[in-house]
């Protein structure tokens, strides 16, 4: 996710709006009995120039931050056919009136059950501009529908990242503390330690336990996931990760959300940390000030809730409406779980379909150039590419966006990493971010920003269409995941 003022792969949040742009870590590892990959690349946080990398970031206020009818039984309802009636008398005996056979009544066919789907929606609830939001009921494990549990509204739905993430003071103090906590990183001496992560996001980096939990979207329910609790106060962050991730978005305030649901392309958050021990990611703490840098199984890892369901578990689909001109107010759209396992996310014959890389990336050619970078990232809030050199650009709350005079209507092509297959062209439109923010919506579909080195289609790329997002190995008839599609 990537963010403008930048957003996080969601948008940093200020007094100002801030732009978002996310991009969760990870790698592809096969082994993983899940097996879908997870974006393997690590956020990087914000710097005041153009950075080469974006990562996820929450959406601030506004300014710019860089998902066969039963057939009736044939003999059923039919009746008898006949009565025989003959009298014994020695008149003759009369013809019977043969019985009218009942006509079976038709078995109407049911209408499909579509419980795959769940409400999203943009809004300014948490001071932010273009960040998607989705509800989840957050449990103890196997304790669904008791007193122990959470439902979260607002939180930033973020395909440019990996994994369940909640506020702390968004669950209760309560739960957050009594969530079993996860533990097993591979070279904890003590094999019962806690683990704990730093997960970094272009805007920033958020800070605490993993803990187990249930976590219900709509209907669909992924048990006793690995999940962060963020700002939980159990163990003082790592100076590495102060370091490393710049601010902090410990609190709903900076997060410009109450927690972060990412449904990347990946499984788990950052597989290559089963393997190797990464700076600034996942830890083992012995105690409340003592955390030392792991390597940590990747079912220990934070992992993508959609690959816990049962089913409708191979990707997603987000449905936003079309915006009227200059923006909205709000807007609402819909989250359908699954692509081609039901009546209501089949695949399109005629979708534009972009594979992705292990690291869930593409590249887009833009005014014949390649960004090998790429990425369709519902956290971040706006366009971020670079074209500063031609398309004049603007201030807001301190931050650089593009300001064209008039709306701009612009194209490029997106296409495998490698080269392969047909590249498909998407159009979009870049408006005057100093026009577009003084009304005080929250949806945009025009709004970009310069970044270097990267491409990154934000959330203005999902107004008016339905974006798919197919997990790694994961099958669609003839197409194997991870990809997008359009």
């Amino acid at each position: 996710m990537k963010k403008i003022n930048k957003t996080l792969c969601f948008v940093v949040l200020g007094a100002s709006v801030v732009v978002t742009a996310c991009g969760g870590g990870g790698g592809s590892d096969n082994s993983d009995a899940n097996a879908s990959q997870d974006k393997g690349v690590k956020p990087v946080p914000v710097t005041p120039s153009p950075s080469p990398a974006p990562a996820p970031r929450p959406a601030p206020a506004p300014t710019p931050v860089p998902s066969p009818s039963p057939s009736s039984d044939p003999t059923a309802n039919t009746g008898s056919g006949s009565g025989s009636g003959s009298t014994p008398t020695p008149t003759p005996t009369p013809t019977p009136t043969p019985t009218p056979t009942p006509t079976p009544t038709p078995t109407p066919t049911p209408t499909p059950v579509t419980n795959n789907t769940v409400p999203i929606i943009v809004d300014r609830t948490l001071n932010g501009i273009n960040s998607l939001y989705v509800t989840a009921t957050i449990c103890y494990p196997g304790m669904q529908g008791s007193s122990q549990c959470a439902t979260v509204d607002h939180m930033l739905l973020d395909t440019g990242s990996v994994g369940v993430r909640v506020v702390a003071s968004a669950l209760g103090s309560a739960l957050a503390s009594q969530l079993p906590a996860q533990t097993g990183a591979t070279n904890d001496p003590t094999g019962n330690a806690p683990i704990a992560q730093c997960a970094q996001f272009n805007s920033g980096y958020t800070w605490g336990s993993i803990k187990r939990a249930d976590v219900t979207i709509g209907n669909e329910l992924a048990g006793n996931l690995p999940i962060q609790v963020i700002g939980d106060g159990a163990f003082a962050t790592p100076s590495d990760c102060i370091t490393n991730g710049g601010l902090s978005l410990n609190t709903i305030s900076a997060l410009g959300a109450k927690g972060v649901i990412g449904i990347g392309p990946g499984i788990r958050d950052f597989p290559a940390a089963a393997q190797t021990t990464l700076s600034a990611t996942y830890y083992y703490c012995t105690s409340s000030g003592s955390c030392t840098n792991t390597r940590v199984p990747l079912d220990t890892q934070v992992m993508n809730p959609v690959a816990g369901f049962m089913s409708d578990n191979n990707g997603t689909i987000i449905s936003l409406p079309a915006l009227l001109p200059g923006g909205q107010l709000t807007a609402t759209g819909q989250l359908t779980f699954g692509v081609s396992t039901q009546q209501n996310n089949t695949l399109p014959s005629n979708v534009n379909i972009v594979p992705l890389n292990q690291n869930g990336l593409f590249a887009t050619v833009y005014k014949g150039r390649t960004y090998s970078y790429s990425a369709i990232d519902s956290g971040s809030n706006v366009y971020f590419f670079p074209d500063d050199g031609t398309i004049p650009t603007t201030l807001v709350w301190s931050d650089k966006w593009y300001g064209p005079p008039s709306l701009l209507s612009l194209s490029a092509n997106l296409k495998a990493s490698n080269g392969s297959g047909t590249p498909a062209t998407a159009t979009f439109s870049l408006g005057n971010a100093t026009n577009l923010l003084a009304s005080g919506y929250a949806a945009y579909d025009s709004l970009g920003a310069p970044m270097s080195g990267a491409f990154i289609w934000g959330l203005p790329f999902f107004y008016g269409r339905n974006v798919y997002t197919v997990l790694n190995n994961a099958k669609v008839g003839s197409q194997t995941g991870p990809f997008v599609a359009f």
